[in-house]
């Protein structure tokens, strides 16, 4: 398919905060084969701001109109590889990637469903939900460089993968474009049932040695009621990380905040959910205009409507100044402020 460089694109139904912005440069990719072609044409017109990569836009805030060029990722296609690794392009749907996999027996990523956003974007967030991160099944992955065109594969140690970041999101990692990913995946559940409520969740219903697609179907139906749409209403998901603290700054809030709920990390450090800090700081609901912090999730920034991307992002740094000022923690966003 030929490639059509489109002037002023409109970017507003492509990151789902529906924040009205525009593209000076937009390119479209859905043939994988057209990605040296693509890179060349999008830096050719990328000027000074350069290439910005979009996939699903579900991860992203745009504060301003973008100068440079777009290269959005639409490649689609997914296959089985040998017995236990699956692959799929980037620009396939990550919850619809997630239903393929259970729907051929295999186990692995069902606590990852209902994620939004793209399978090239999973790696580079190392994305996670319900005790299960990405890297616990990634395989390997396939990028192109913007810089050279270089075609590499990475594989699992080369991701230098972390809590929500990766290589991709170090300075030198933002030149790779990824174009496919594989996963190595199982057909005998070892499911991770201890998170949060999925296990009551499970219970209540009725099952007490689920399925893969169980799992998946109970954590659809808990993000489903925690977590807004963003079809319906503007939102990028969790908009801040949660925290992880040293042992003895952890031991410091809870004397002075006994119920606050916490997780063991690596090295005797602590995960402390950041919708409860920003709750009991007392933004859960707040709205300035159509900018709001969501009334049933304080994790979640939502877009009532015409907010612009510089309103959302000043709540989110009131936010923060205010959950660092009561608790001494400095909240990080996981979606790209660009």
């Amino acid at each position: 398919m030929p490639l059509n460089l489109e002037s002023n694109y409109d970017l507003t139904a492509l990151n789902s905060f529906g924040v009205a912005a525009r593209a000076a440069h937009y390119l479209r990719v859905t043939d994988d084969a057209s990605f040296p072609e693509a890179i060349q044409l999008a830096r050719s017109h990328a000027g000074e701001r350069g290439v910005f990569v979009l996939g699903g836009g579900s991860n992203l805030l745009l504060t301003k109109d973008y100068d440079g060029c777009v290269l959005h990722i639409a490649t689609q296609g997914m296959r089985v590889l040998d017995e236990d690794v699956v692959e799929a392009m980037a620009g396939e749907s990550w919850h619809a990637f997630v239903m393929w996999t259970i729907n051929r027996g295999y186990c692995g990523l069902e606590n990852l469903t209902l994620i939004h956003g793209s399978v090239g974007a999973a790696p580079i967030q190392n994305i996670g939900a319900y005790g299960v991160e990405l890297k616990e099944s990634f395989h390997s992955c396939d990028a192109i460089s913007i810089e050279t065109g270089e075609t590499r594969r990475f594989g699992a140690e080369e991701c230098a993968f972390s809590y929500r970041n990766s290589y991709f999101k170090s300075f030198a990692g933002r030149q790779w474009i990824v174009r496919r990913v594989r996963f190595k995946l199982s057909r005998s559940p070892k499911f991770k049932l201890d998170y949060g409520d999925l296990r009551k969740a499970l219970i209540a219903k009725g099952i007490l040695n689920p399925s893969a697609l169980d799992v998946s179907q109970a954590v659809a139906e808990i993000r489903m009621r925690k977590l807004p749409d963003p079809v319906l209403l503007g939102n990028a998901g969790s908009f801040f990380k949660n925290p992880v603290i040293p042992a003895a700054q952890f031991l410091a809030l809870r004397d002075q905040n006994p119920a606050m709920p916490h997780y063991p990390d690596d090295d005797g450090w602590m995960k402390i959910p950041a919708a409860w800090l920003i709750e009991h700081a007392g933004f859960k609901g707040v709205r300035h205009g159509d900018a709001a912090v969501h009334a049933q999730h304080a994790l979640v920034l939502v877009n009532h409507g015409n907010a612009t991307g510089d309103a959302l992002w000043a709540l989110a740094q009131e936010v923060q100044a205010g959950v660092e000022t009561k608790f001494g923690v400095k909240l990080k966003p996981e979606p790209i402020i660009l």
